[in-house]
């Protein structure tokens, strides 16, 4: 059976995360007036941002999707490019292209499972060389988000699941195959796999890791 290496993405090979790609279609609204206000509820929502996340994954999808309320698919895709010049190529962490790398050397299948949404994703994909992948997606009602997104809702336990029908599916051995990433969070992610790794972790996905000596990376 074949096996593959399935990474998360945000902080752990970029150093962004959902935030800022809100923020720049924010700062990208048509009229200056509604750019400023967007952009400023954006800002001033980060700490609930924050305090949600910590509290449920489930519970911050449900709240920060709703900023993309009202926006056109048309006008989301359209700038994907632009998104991927000005935010997501710079804050590809310098280690990135090392690890996957290495990776492929391995034979290993490259499959990244993110929270991120598909249209900010794509052209980053391209960039790093990985054709699968998946992500969330917003729900459009003629053309128009809703703030909801299609099912399955990838965070936390949803990864995990993805990967096993994903493994399922194409004969991937999960018991050789590898995760990363930088929150725990994902720890069902990496908890079905052979080969378990924590890349640039938060406070908590380190201490686990240390506890069961897994690798820990620094892309940084």
């Amino acid at each position: 059976m074949a096996a593959a290496a399935f990474y998360d993405l945000e902080g752990t090979l970029v150093s962004t995360n959902l935030v800022h790609t809100l923020g720049f279609y924010a700062r990208n609204q048509q009229g200056v007036l509604r750019s400023l206000r967007k952009t400023a509820t954006t800002v001033l929502s980060i700490p609930l941002f924050a305090a949600t996340d910590q509290y449920s994954r489930k519970v911050f999808n449900d709240l920060f999707f709703k900023r993309y309320k009202g926006e056109t698919e048309d006008r989301l895709r359209f700038f994907a490019d632009e998104l991927f010049e000005s935010v997501l190529k710079p804050a590809v962490f310098p280690g990135t292209f090392e690890l996957i790398e290495k990776s492929r050397s391995l034979g290993l299948r490259q499959i990244v499972v993110t929270g991120a949404l598909d249209f900010s994703v794509e052209p980053l994909m391209k960039y790093l060389g990985i054709e699968t992948y998946v992500s969330n997606r917003l729900e459009f009602v003629n053309g128009i988000a809703t703030g909801r997104l299609l099912p399955p809702v990838l965070a936390a336990a949803t990864k995990a699941s993805w990967i096993r029908n994903h493994a399922e599916q194409e004969g991937i051995n999960l018991s050789e195959s590898y995760a990363y990433t930088d929150s725990m969070s994902d720890l069902p992610m990496l908890s079905i796999v052979g080969h378990p790794a924590a890349v640039n972790p938060d406070m908590r996905l380190k201490q686990t890791a240390l506890h069961h000596d897994w690798p820990i990376l620094n892309l940084k």
